[in-house]
């Protein structure tokens, strides 16, 4: 445990950034897994509606630095080349 006040505050800090890019993560995952099920049910409307929805979560992810961009262009291809398959 830290002695000097500036570094208590830094432990305090970190932990409740921790706590919101933990959230973040999961409400984006939580996303990206409705555009799944939407995609395995076959129903196109929802799939486009919660497509824009993950690219949206995953582009303010990278923007608040919680996942690099690479990793969100990995994700937003797989996005797409799921749909793509869905509809082919």
């Amino acid at each position: 445990m830290p002695n000097i006040k500036s570094a208590k505050k830094r432990v305090l800090v970190t932990k409740t950034k921790t706590l919101q890019n933990q959230m973040f993560k999961t409400s984006m995952k939580t996303v990206v897994k409705k555009y799944k099920a939407a995609i395995a049910a076959g129903d196109k409307e929802l799939a486009n509606a919660t497509y824009l929805d993950a690219v949206k979560k995953v582009d303010q992810a990278v923007a608040k630095g919680i996942i690099h961009k690479n990793n969100a262009a990995r994700k937003k291809s797989a996005l797409v080349t799921r749909y793509n398959k869905a509809n082919a």
